[in-house]
C-alpha cells in the first residue's frame, strides 16, 4: 500500500478514484470502501480536496509530547467514529469533557503549535500554544460566522497519565473547547446547504444556510442527507429565527429505529421520512408545508431531484405526501414567475430591455412609458419583479419616481427627494423586494435615510437601523425576493463593507413598523466592495478587492462563507453587477470598458451593448 500511514505518528490519508464515480448523493461520497490508492503522510490542511479521506492513528507507546499534539490536531481532521481516535491523545477525564461538535474555529491554515513550555512544581507537564489566524466560527447549530482574520492563540497542556499496559503515556488533559480546523480541512470536511423555513406570517421559504459534513458524521453516523433533515428539524439558526417560522410542531424529530441512522430513497426518487410523535396529530395543511421544507432542503443535498418526501407517524402510517411539483408554489419568487428578462439604462438614458429567453443577444428594445420613451432622464433603475412597473433614480440623483413599464402612462409627482448638495450625497439605486414594496437610501450626510415604499407606492416609511450605523453611510442596498434580508454596502473612513441585515416587521400588517437589525459582516476578508447583488435563495455576487489584491467578481454566501468556484472569470472596471433569483440564468454587469456584458454559465464574459448603465433584473 506504499508509505506506512503510522510513519512519525502522522495520520494517513487515502485518495481514491473509486470516490469520483458517486453521483446518488453529491455529497455523501461512496457507501463502500475504495480497493486502491496509495496512502501517505501529510500535514493537515495541506489542500481542500474532497476526494481526500483522512484515517487517523493512535498515538505509539512512548509518543513524545511533540508527536501527542501533532497527532491529535490531524486526528481532528478525520471522520473516524466519535473520533474515538483523537479522544485516545486526551486523559479519560479530558474525553469525556470534550465535546467536538458543540462549535468549531476555523483558521486560515492548520494550526501551528509553538515551543514547549515546561510546567513547574505547582502545574508539572507540558504546554504547547498554538498559533493561527482566525476567520470564522460554527456554532452547535451549524451556523457559520465570519470574523475579520484576527490573531488565535490558546495552549494544549499534556501531563504523564498510566495507561493500561503502557506505564505512564503522555496525554492531552486540557485544550481549546470543540474542533479547531484549518480553513482547507475545514472546506474538505463540510459542505453548505440550505435549510428552508417560512417567512413569519407568510407561505414563502427562506434559506438558511448551514454547514453539515460532506460524508457520515462521527458522531451521529448520520449521511448528509439525514444530517440536512435532522438539522432543520432543530430549527432555524439564531440569526435568522427572528423572522421565520417552522412548520413542524416542537421536538419534532427523526423516528429512526433498530441501529438504522440514515433515510433512504426508493426507486422513483421518493424519500419516507419517519417522524416522532409530536407531529402525529398535525393537520393536512400543516403535514404539506413540513414536506415543502424537507423538499426544498434537500434541492442542496442530493445530485437526483427529489421527487416526492412522504412523512409518516411512529406506526409506520401516511402523514401526507408531496411531490416536488406541488411543494414550487411556496418558492420566493413564484408570485414573479421567474423572469429572465434583463434591463439597462441606456446611452440616452431610457429604460431598455433585453430578451432573457432568447440563445442570442438581439436588440435591446425600450420599455413603454415615460421610462423608456426619454420623457424622464433616469441614472438608476429597478424593475418590479411582475415587471410591470419600474422605479427610476432620475439624472442627478435628487428624486424617484415609479412608472408603468407595460403600456404608456405618466411619471407622476417624486416618491423621494433628496436634497443632497451633491450626486453622490442623493439616492442610492432602488430595490423591490418579494413583498412588493421598494426600497432606496437618501444618502444625504444632513439627513441620511433608509426609505420604504409599501407596494411601491404611497408616502414612504422610514426604516430604522438597530443598532445604528455608527457614522456608516449607506451607499447601495438590495433586498431578497423573499424580503427578510437585506444586503448594505455601508462607506466608513473611506472604506465600503458589505453587510447582511435582518428586515423585521411588527405592528398591524396594513401598516407595519419595518427596521433592519444586528447587521453582519458578510465579506470581512475584502478590504471594499462596490457593488452587490443577490444571486439566489443564500448567495450574493459582490464586485470588490481584498487587501492589496485587484478588483474581483465573485460569489459569496450570505453566511460570509465561500462557496466552491466563487471567483469569477476576470473583468475590468466594474462599475454594477446583476443577478436573477434563477441561479442558472447568467450574470450582467456594467464595465467602463466593455459596456453591459453577461457572463452565461460555462463561458466568457460576452458584450450585450457597448454603452449603457444600470444593469438590472427584476427585483
Amino acid at each position: 500500500m506504499g508509505a506506512d500511514p503510522r510513519r512519525n505518528g502522522r495520520v494517513g490519508v487515502l485518495r481514491a478514484s473509486a470516490l469520483l464515480g458517486c453521483s446518488a448523493v453529491l455529497l455523501a461520497g461512496c457507501a463502500s470502501m475504495p480497493d486502491s490508492g496509495d496512502v501517505h503522510a501529510v500535514k493537515a490542511s495541506q489542500r481542500a480536496d474532497t476526494q481526500v479521506r483522512v484515517y487517523p492513528v493512535p498515538p505509539r507507546k512512548g509518543a513524545t509530547p511533540d508527536e501527542i499534539v501533532t497527532g491529535f490536531l490531524e486526528a481532528m481532521t478525520s471522520d473516524d467514529t466519535n473520533f474515538d481516535t483523537a479522544r485516545s491523545y486526551l486523559t479519560p477525564a479530558m474525553s469525556k469533557k470534550w465535546k467536538p461538535a458543540a462549535s468549531t474555529t476555523v483558521l486560515a491554515a492548520a494550526p501551528d503549535p509553538g515551543a514547549p513550555v515546561a510546567g513547574g512544581r505547582d502545574n508539572p507537564g507540558m504546554s504547547y500554544p498554538l498559533f493561527g489566524q482566525q476567520i470564522a466560527t460554527v456554532d452547535a447549530k451549524h451556523a457559520y460566522q465570519p470574523i475579520t482574520p484576527a490573531e488565535y492563540r490558546r495552549t494544549i497542556h499534556l501531563s504523564q497519565q498510566s495507561v493500561k499496559d503502557n506505564g505512564k503515556e503522555w496525554r492531552i488533559d486540557s485544550l481549546p473547547a470543540g474542533l479547531l480546523l484549518g480553513a482547507s480541512d475545514f472546506e474538505r470536511n463540510y459542505a453548505s446547504v440550505n435549510k428552508y423555513y417560512f417567512a413569519s406570517g407568510r407561505n414563502v421559504m427562506v434559506a438558511d444556510p448551514v454547514y453539515i459534513r460532506q460524508r457520515m458524521d462521527p458522531i451521529t453516523r448520520m449521511d448528509p442527507v439525514t444530517q440536512a433533515v435532522s438539522a432543520l428539524l432543530e430549527g432555524p439558526t439564531n440569526w435568522l429565527k427572528p423572522v421565520v417560522e417552522s412548520r413542524f410542531p416542537t421536538g419534532t424529530a427523526l423516528n429512526l429505529k433498530d441501529g438504522v441512522r440514515s433515510l433512504s430513497f426508493d426507486d422513483r426518487n421518493g424519500l419516507k421520512v419517519p417522524l416522532n410523535d409530536k407531529a402525529s396529530h398535525v393537520g393536512r395543511p400543516q403535514c404539506l408545508r413540513m414536506a415543502a421544507q424537507i423538499l426544498f432542503t434537500l434541492k442542496d443535498v442530493t445530485a437526483a431531484r427529489v421527487e416526492q418526501v412522504e412523512l409518516l407517524r411512529p406506526d409506520g402510517t401516511q402523514l401526507c405526501v408531496l411531490t416536488s411539483g406541488q411543494a414550487e408554489e411556496y418558492a420566493p419568487d413564484h408570485a414573479s414567475g421567474r423572469p429572465d428578462n434583463q434591463y439597462f439604462v441606456d446611452s440616452k438614458n431610457r429604460l431598455a430591455l433585453l430578451a432573457g429567453g432568447a440563445r442570442e443577444v438581439g436588440e435591446p428594445q425600450q420599455v413603454p412609458g415615460p421610462f423608456g420613451d426619454g420623457r424622464l432622464q433616469m441614472s438608476m433603475v429597478a424593475v418590479a419583479r411582475d415587471e410591470h412597473t419600474a422605479a427610476a433614480v432620475v439624472k442627478d440623483n435628487s428624486k424617484l419616481f415609479t412608472a408603468s413599464i407595460a403600456s404608456n402612462s405618466e411619471p407622476g409627482t417624486p416618491l423621494v427627494t433628496s436634497r443632497g448638495a451633491t450626486r453622490d450625497n442623493r439616492l442610492s439605486a432602488p430595490s423591490w423586494d418579494g413583498r412588493g414594496d421598494l426600497w432606496v437610501a437618501d444618502r444625504n450626510p444632513a439627513d441620511p435615510t433608509l426609505w420604504r415604499l409599501g407596494g411601491g407606492e404611497g408616502e414612504p416609511q422610514e426604516v430604522k437601523i438597530v443598532p445604528g450605523l455608527d457614522g456608516a453611510r449607506i451607499e447601495a442596498l438590495r433586498v431578497s425576493a423573499d424580503g427578510v434580508r437585506i444586503a448594505l454596502l455601508l462607506t466608513k473612513d473611506g472604506r465600503t463593507t458589505l453587510q447582511i441585515g435582518r428586515v423585521e416587521r411588527h405592528g398591524p400588517l396594513t401598516e407595519p413598523e419595518v427596521s433592519v437589525t444586528e447587521l453582519r459582516p458578510a465579506a470581512p476578508q475584502m478590504e471594499t466592495v462596490t457593488a452587490v447583488s443577490w444571486a439566489g435563495p443564500s448567495r450574493l455576487v459582490v464586485v470588490g478587492k481584498e487587501s492589496g489584491g485587484v478588483q474581483q467578481v465573485r460569489y459569496i454566501q450570505t453566511d460570509g462563507s465561500n462557496p466552491p468556484n466563487a471567483i469569477l472569470p476576470g473583468l475590468n472596471q466594474v462599475k454594477a453587477v446583476a443577478a436573477s433569483d434563477d441561479e442558472s440564468r447568467p450574470l450582467v454587469a456594467h464595465s467602463e470598458e466593455d459596456g453591459i456584458v453577461r457572463l452565461p454559465a460555462g463561458a466568457n464574459w460576452q458584450t450585450l451593448v457597448e454603452q449603457g448603465s444600470s444593469p438590472v433584473y427584476p427585483g
